[in-house]
């Protein structure tokens, strides 16, 4: 991060001057402690974790990274500046037995119920646990009582499951935006004084992530990104999706990648399943398949794509940070118009049949025009940016507000 090494040396170089000036009594309290709790898939991480890394730079609290998988703490240093890892510690908690049941079936995380019952005495010590997931708030029957629960937002779509009335047992909530407050307000999802409105760190740190000059084809051929979603009941993939990657792969006018929501293969059969579905294309020059890599959620795909092909995926409004044309696969033909879990599907063309895909991407492309205009207002919308300071500062200082941490300098 640039300055981190002026700011590291100033926090420093601070330290004498106060604690010469703090009463003996005070030196010797304990900072606070907040846990940032990973305890899912690897894509929540991009939504936290330059939130705690701005908490220890700013503010007087002990901030740790936990997780159960090896590969997330590692992904978290990667996301890091490494000036701020004087500040963070990176924990690894639940049990090797565990991690070996993981390894065993082919996901990509241990059991997180079991995780949390392991590690249930340690997160009881934290005065505060930031986390991306609703499943980890049973924690509270678990006897993880004493810290406060603050919920990180994970991605900033339509469908209801983003609205998960597990939301009500945080302590505190952290939003994109004022989409999300109306709906987030209307459903007693959160309360008056107790969220704030920070934008989007994912930004920022899948900014941080990617790396220039990778290209997955070798020619200029307009790109298409497949992006269906894991639900059985609202995705696309199961119903279509090998269909639509075949008459767009056998096209030829397109480059194609297919990289769907991670939680589609986030373990080994369902990732052999999905590679079987592909077989027959995965030879092409004009086929790119990500399964799961950490290209498929730092936004590197949204962000080179031409047109974007899906169905309910929040993901569709981090594509929208550049309005580019839009199609949306209606894949078990749902009255959908009035449906608040659907309303990204203004943003362009809906199609429910497959074997018309390439008549529907022509239109999507021809038509983008008509659909521009309302995209930039569901961003809008959907991410209040403001573009003079950073997210993740932002939600790094709602949070401290929160909790009455004190600056750090």
């Amino acid at each position: 991060m640039q300055g981190s090494s002026a700011k590291t040396g100033a926090i420093e170089a601070a330290l004498p001057r106060i604690r010469a000036s703090t009463p003996l009594a005070a030196q010797a309290a304990p900072l606070p402690r907040v846990a940032f709790l990973f305890n899912a898939q690897a894509h929540q991480i991009l939504h936290g974790i330059t939130v705690a890394e701005q908490l220890a730079w700013g503010w007087q609290a002990n901030v740790d990274i936990l997780s159960a998988s090896v590969d997330h703490l590692t992904l978290a240093r990667r996301l890091t500046a490494p000036d701020s890892h004087c500040l963070l510690r990176f924990n690894l908690i639940g049990s090797s037995a565990l991690r070996r049941t993981a390894a065993a079936i082919g996901s990509v995380v241990p059991p997180k119920v079991l995780t949390l019952f392991e590690a249930r005495r340690r997160l009881n010590a934290y005065d505060a646990i930031a986390l991306p997931e609703r499943t980890s708030t049973i924690m509270r029957g678990l006897g993880v009582r004493r810290p406060r629960l603050i919920h990180l937002d994970h991605g900033a779509g339509d469908r209801a499951a983003g609205f998960d009335p597990r939301i009500a047992r945080f302590d505190f909530a952290l939003i994109a935006g004022e989409k999300q407050r109306r709906r987030m307000l209307a459903d007693g999802l959160i309360r008056t004084g107790a969220h704030a409105v920070v934008g989007y760190p994912k930004f920022e740190a899948a900014d941080r992530s990617r790396r220039d000059g990778w290209a997955p084809f070798a020619d200029a051929r307009p790109i298409i990104l497949y992006n269906p979603h894991f639900s059985k009941e609202l995705g696309s993939w199961r119903s279509h999706g090998a269909e639509i990657v075949r008459r767009i792969a056998e096209d030829g006018r397109f480059n194609l990648i297919v990289a769907p929501h991670v939680r589609l293969c986030d373990n080994r059969k369902r990732r052999a399943a999905f590679l079987e579905m592909l077989e027959p294309v995965a030879h092409l020059p004009n086929v790119h398949i990500d399964p799961g890599s950490d290209r498929s959620i730092d936004m590197s795909y949204t962000m080179m794509a031409d047109l974007y092909l899906g169905d309910v995926s929040s993901q569709i409004y981090e594509f929208l940070r550049t309005p580019r044309p839009c199609l949306f696969i209606n894949g078990n033909g749902r009255p959908w118009r009035d449906d608040p879990d659907h309303a990204h599907w203004r943003f362009g063309p809906v199609m429910e049949d497959a074997a018309l895909i390439l008549r529907a991407i022509d239109h999507a492309i021809d038509t983008h025009a008509d659909f521009a205009a309302g995209q930039r207002q569901g961003f809008i919308d959907t991410f209040d940016l403001d573009e003079g300071e950073s997210h993740s500062r932002r939600a790094a200082a709602a949070i401290a507000a929160f909790l009455r941490l004190q600056p750090r300098i």
